[in-house]
């Protein structure tokens, strides 16, 4: 079950109809302090939080959260400098979204984290003839090994891991190179350049592809 804190009801009910839709089971609660005493009775699989709540701000109810659960947050709010998003990934929230914002960005940001937050994980990702074996680290196509280094490494199984979902230079970037990485999104472009260079173009085959405006992906 997905809870959505969100103190405007026509938000709200938009993003609630919209995740019903595609098949999840939602909760909504505009309160801050009920919020919170919800969060911590329940194991939702995640929480999209409003910063602006009344009884309790968006920040205090994570900062409480965090002392006990890790459920993954998605921060959706209308406060959009630096510092806010700066305080809110700070203090344990996995995304941050500014309002307004178009649906189909949260629903992908949505089915990132909850696939991210899956118990298990297959010890192996294959795509076609690629195989990535994540005990040794290990690369091949067909048998060939494949020599990346660790970002190119990383950035393929992010990937891989998120397969028929369109990321965007954001979200490769703060899962790869980390909240805290204030270099240009340009990184990502030049590291799926190198790639290219190490499988598409050897091997000839297309396994990284551009979405024009959006992003990237590995389509099946």
């Amino acid at each position: 079950m997905i809870l959505i804190v969100e103190d405007e009801a026509k938000i709200a009910r938009f993003v609630q109809l919209e995740l019903e839709h595609e098949g999840y089971t939602v909760k909504h609660i505009s309160d801050g302090r009920e919020a919170l005493e919800s969060a911590l009775a329940h194991d939702y699989e995640l929480i999209i939080l409003d910063l602006m709540l009344p009884s309790m701000s968006g920040i205090e109810l994570l900062r409480r959260l965090r002392q006990s659960k890790d459920t993954p947050v998605i921060i959706l709010t209308a406060r959009d400098q630096v510092m806010d998003k700066v305080a809110g990934l700070d203090i344990g929230a996995n995304d941050y979204m500014t309002k307004p914002f178009a649906i189909e960005e949260l629903l992908a940001r949505i089915r990132v984290h909850l696939k991210r937050n899956e118990p298990s994980r297959s010890e192996q990702l294959t795509y076609e003839k690629l195989l990535i074996n994540r005990g040794s680290r290990t690369v091949t196509y067909d048998g060939v090994p494949i020599e990346l280094t660790k970002k190119e490494y990383d950035l393929l199984v992010y990937l891989l891991e998120n397969k028929n979902i369109v990321i965007t230079r954001e979200q490769a970037l703060d899962a790869v190179w980390g909240f805290d990485f204030y270099g240009n999104t340009n990184v990502v472009d030049v590291y799926v350049r190198y790639l290219r260079s190490k499988i598409d173009d050897v091997f000839d085959i297309k396994v990284v592809r551009t979405v024009r405006g959006a992003g990237y992906m590995i389509k099946d």
